[in-house]
């Protein structure tokens, strides 16, 4: 029977720990809580970025930074305090603001990771995705699928600025990143008030048979537009119900409609989930958490946001940074209109998904 106080016993030990060291190997039994913790231990903390602060940074930036070939795009990042190092905003996600001036063009290209722009204020840009030019407006969410090629173009005279959610993290992480130049030249100028793919998926419940259960290079969604009026109905409509004692919401004076490919029925974007909120005034939501992180953008209105035990005010265009397992619950002032992107999907199709509600 051994002696594990031994002065024998701990000298062999300490030369096991050695020779485990020079071969590489780490033992279970002294790394566990740091592997299997009882609960998620995010290095991303709960934050919040003010619109006034981000706004004029961006402006700045285009005074002093051209967009071209190699840097691509006038995007910056929103890199999370916990994530020293690393300029993501979450561990999977990434957000930034991006920034057009007038008459400028963001060359095309295409990468595999996908992409969104969610439009906060303005007009004038148009995307062009795998050759379908799409107007740019206040509220629209545009989609860029993974390996699709893309560019912008602000045939205006006014700047423009929206949001981007990418999975830069989780690509870069899983080492599965690829990206490609497209055409220099501007493939076309001209802007539709609807795109192609709108014309084709942008009716509801009606999916052109000739493309039924046509499988393409992507599963992401065939449909590249959302727009605002179509969201904006679909939450006055569920809160209309509410009040005439129907269901439909959430919870009381709680809205949401979540993004999804009308080929399918299931996310829009294979690896983020896309959702908007609408609070009626003095609405709160119930405090919840998730093993999945996200990042909320605030669109119109006023309220607060809890985080943790911290509560901090709101207003339009600040974007916050949910961690995973962060407690989170909003306040509504008066009515308070958010968009929100999380990782879901992924932790959904891997079992690893897990929330609670208060």
């Amino acid at each position: 029977m051994n002696d594990f106080d031994s002065t024998e016993h701990q000298t062999r030990l300490k030369e096991l720990y050695r020779d485990f060291e020079a071969a590489g190997m780490t033992p279970l039994w002294l790394t566990r809580e740091g592997l299997m913790p009882f609960h998620p231990q995010p290095r991303a903390v709960p934050h919040l970025w003010r619109w006034a602060d981000l706004l004029p940074l961006a402006a700045r930036s285009a005074e002093l930074v051209p967009v071209g070939r190699g840097g691509e795009r006038r995007a910056i990042s929103l890199g999370n305090p916990g994530l020293s190092g690393d300029p993501y905003t979450t561990p999977t996600l990434w957000a930034a603001i991006q920034y057009l001036a007038p008459r400028e063009d963001a060359p095309e290209h295409r990468h595999t990771q996908s992409a969104f722009r969610f439009v906060l204020e303005g007009e004038g840009v148009w995307t062009v995705v795998d050759g379908d030019p799409v107007a740019m407006r206040r509220g629209d969410l545009l989609l860029t699928p993974g390996w699709a090629f893309h560019g912008h173009q602000n045939v205006s005279d006014a700047p423009m600025a929206w949001l981007d959610g990418l999975d830069i993290p989780l690509v870069a992480e899983t080492d599965q990143g690829f990206f490609e130049f497209g055409p220099d030249q501007v493939r076309t100028t001209a802007t539709p008030d609807r795109s192609a793919s709108e014309r084709l998926w942008g009716q509801p419940g009606l999916t052109p048979v000739a493309l039924a259960g046509a499988r393409g290079p992507r599963p992401a969604s065939p449909l590249v537009a959302y727009r605002w009026a179509h969201t904006d109905a679909a939450l006055a409509a569920q809160l209309e119900l509410e009040a005439e004692g129907l269901p439909g919401v959430l919870e009381p004076g709680h809205a949401a409609v979540r993004y999804t490919s009308p080929a399918t029925g299931g996310d829009a974007l294979t690896t983020m989930r896309t959702e908007f909120h609408r609070l009626a005034a003095g609405a709160a939501t119930r405090r919840s958490r998730s093993s999945a992180s996200s990042v909320w953008q605030v669109f119109d209105g006023a309220g607060s946001v809890r985080l943790n035990d911290s509560e901090h005010p709101l207003e339009r265009g600040d974007i916050i940074a949910v961690p995973a397992w962060t407690e989170f619950s909003l306040t509504a002032a008066g009515q308070l209109d958010l968009f929100t992107f999380s990782d879901a999907p992924v932790f959904e199709k891997l079992n690893l998904l897990r929330t609670e509600i208060s």
